[in-house]
């Protein structure tokens, strides 16, 4: 069953961005058809893949003004089985055209209608904020994805996620679901680092991720040379971890859904 996931956080630094490529490469590696929207007006999934989005005629951002349709902005990728649909510096500017257009929370899932069974799972790499391609990133989604950065007050702007996920929920896809909180950054060392962890699981209970993402030095360095983690460097402990992270999406896929947030 094809699956749209949005990969969601109000703040950037997070980890959103290396885990919607990495675990849309480590499925992919897998062997599932995999898609990786990059409705980010900064356009780091895009370049983090390898691609330059200021020099395509066809990106998200013409598909959701109604330029093109999307299928023709579908890039393919280095990685076997990993497609993506790429953002430019013209999406900067998406927020404000969309303003009076009609349905404009609910341009990403119109544009996204053609593609969704071709593939397996796709990824929606939001921007870090609460706006208007972010609501269209939900609004498009069966569930979403929360990176929340092992470190102080980061609980505190998961809430205002959550509240956001839930107007959503109210007032234009009710059928939205969490499909798990992701801890990032994290380093077992650290008490600030267990007792995050210890406050997300209190919370959110078992739509908390298993696993964890390490701060790794490999993971931050994959997207400076254009390539996803599985194929800088496999063999590393970031690499490992999403490795199991995509065990575990491909266990929820076969599960009943979450219940609602």
């Amino acid at each position: 069953m094809a699956r749209v996931i949005a990969v969601a956080s109000q703040k950037g630094g997070v980890g959103k961005t290396t885990t919607a490529i990495s675990l849309g490469s480590c499925l992919a590696q897998e062997g599932h058809r995999v898609l990786l929207v990059d409705i980010d007006p900064q356009g780091n999934a895009t370049s983090g893949l390898g691609v330059n989005g200021n020099e395509l005629p066809k990106t998200v951002y013409e598909a959701l003004i109604g330029g093109v349709g999307i299928e023709e902005a579908v890039t393919p990728t280095a990685l076997a089985n990993l497609d993506l649909v790429p953002a430019g510096q013209s999406l900067s500017g998406a927020e404000v055209e969309l303003v009076g257009v009609d349905g404009r929370e609910s341009r990403l899932r119109s544009c996204l209608a053609p593609l969704r069974d071709q593939y397996e799972y796709t990824f929606v790499d939001s921007p870090p904020s609460l706006g208007l391609l972010t609501v269209n990133a939900l609004t498009a989604a069966d569930s979403v994805i929360i990176p929340l950065q092992c470190e102080y007050l980061a609980l505190e702007g998961l809430t205002q996620l959550v509240a956001a996920v839930r107007r959503v929920q109210d007032h234009l896809n009710p059928a939205l679901r969490i499909e798990g909180v992701l801890l990032t950054m994290y380093d077992a060392r650290l008490n600030l680092s267990q007792q995050v962890a210890e406050e997300a699981r209190r919370f959110f209970s078992d739509r908390v991720y298993r696993t964890v993402i390490p701060r790794n030095v490999r993971l931050s360095e994959a997207p400076s040379f254009g390539k996803p983690i599985v194929l800088y460097d496999p063999n590393c402990p970031g690499a490992d971890s999403y490795r199991e992270l995509a065990q575990e999406v491909l266990e929820h896929a076969q599960e009943s859904a979450w219940p609602r947030a």
